[in-house]
Formats: C-alpha cells, sequence, structure tokens
C-alpha cells in the first residue's frame, strides 16, 4: 500500500519561515533524509516519491493555502487510492508549547484551518496525524492571547532566533516519529513521542 504524508504550510517565498509552516519544514528535513525529492507536481501540490521502511511513499506539500488543504489531499488520494489509515498529516498547533510533538491516530481539527479543510474534504477524522507546537502569544499578563487577529499575525509570523533553535531540534524529533510510526505503527510511536 501506498502512503501518503503531508506537510501543511503556505506557498511562496513570503511564508517561509512563518510558524504555520512548520508541517512543511519536518516534511522537507524527512525527505532529504530519505533522498526524497519533490520533483512532480500532481493535484496543486509538490510531491515527492521514494520507499522508506517497505513502505511506498508519496509525499505532498498542498500550494494552495493552507486553508484549502482539504482539496489537495482528497485529490490526491482519491489519485493514488489510498485509504484513510494510509494518510498521515503534519502541522502546527498553537494549543501544544513549542517544540513539543502529539501523534494522533484521529481527532478533531482543534482549531486548525488547514485540518478543518482535509476533515471536511475527506468527511472523516479518522486518519493519524502530528501535531507541531508553535506555542501561543501570550499578553503582558503572562496569559494566552485569545484575539483573533493577533493569532493570525502570530501564526503568519516567523520564528524567533530562539524559538528557532527550538523548533530545528523538534523537526528531527517529528524524522524519527514519522521513521517510528511507518515501521512500527501509530501506538508505538504515540508511547514513545508524546
Amino acid at each position: 500500500m501506498t502512503r501518503i504524508i503531508v506537510g501543511l504550510g503556505n506557498p511562496g517565498r513570503g511564508y517561509g519561515h512563518n510558524r504555520h509552516n512548520v508541517g512543511f519544514h519536518c516534511l522537507n528535513y524527512f525527505a532529504r533524509l530519505h533522498s526524497i525529492r519533490f520533483d512532480r507536481k500532481q493535484c496543486q501540490a509538490r510531491v515527492g516519491v521514494g520507499e522508506v521502511a517497505g513502505s511506498e511513499l508519496l509525499l505532498a506539500k498542498p500550494q494552495t493555502f493552507v486553508n484549502l488543504s482539504g482539496i489537495v489531499v482528497s485529490c490526491l488520494m482519491r489519485k493514488h487510492d489510498i485509504p484513510l489509515s494510509g494518510l498521515l498529516v503534519i502541522c502546527d498547533d498553537l494549543d501544544l508549547p513549542l517544540g513539543k510533538v502529539r501523534l494522533r491516530p484521529n481527532g478533531g481539527s482543534g482549531g486548525h484551518n488547514g485540518m478543518k479543510s482535509i476533515i471536511s474534504a475527506l468527511g472523516s477524522e479518522d486518519f493519524p496525524r502530528i501535531r507541531v507546537g508553535i506555542g501561543r502569544p501570550m499578553q503582558s499578563e503572562g496569559l494566552s492571547n485569545v484575539n483573533e487577529d493577533v493569532i493570525v499575525r502570530y501564526v503568519l509570523g516567523d520564528f524567533t532566533p530562539e524559538e528557532e533553535k527550538v523548533i530545528k531540534s523538534t523537526i528531527v524529533t517529528v524524522a524519527e516519529a514519522i521513521d517510528c510510526f511507518l515501521s512500527q505503527g501509530v501506538e508505538v510511536a504515540m508511547r514513545k513521542f508524546n
């Protein structure tokens, strides 16, 4: 069975270092590790094909904006006849502390517009995902900020140099988690990495 791993992010240089693009960064690192090149375009995504841990893999970076990721994911899954269990999505998560990694076999969108789009397009929440903590913007009183405009600016903002150091090592952890997920399954990967 071919598996598809999707990293979420926004296309274009202007978004390259945004917190919202951590899914792209994780997938890029994983692809380099396994000598997979994003040398094709399918279903509005840059894709790379390879084999890891005995699994045929399709790595995909949607080139729509994050909130339209579902169009791309559903198109790729139909094109390659991939079941929900063969999908893994990597995205950023405001509600996890910076650098924290959380694997789940299924679940809701957690307020993430890309995940909302994918769940809506697939008509199901039953697919594995890796969430990468980017933390929340804080108010001066030390409370997390819930202002929608502030949150949008934050996720579309670049990592600070200090955050970048944390995220660099997190990206390595995510690659290890993907390898474990592919070779030993989601339950083992959850025990090891959550």
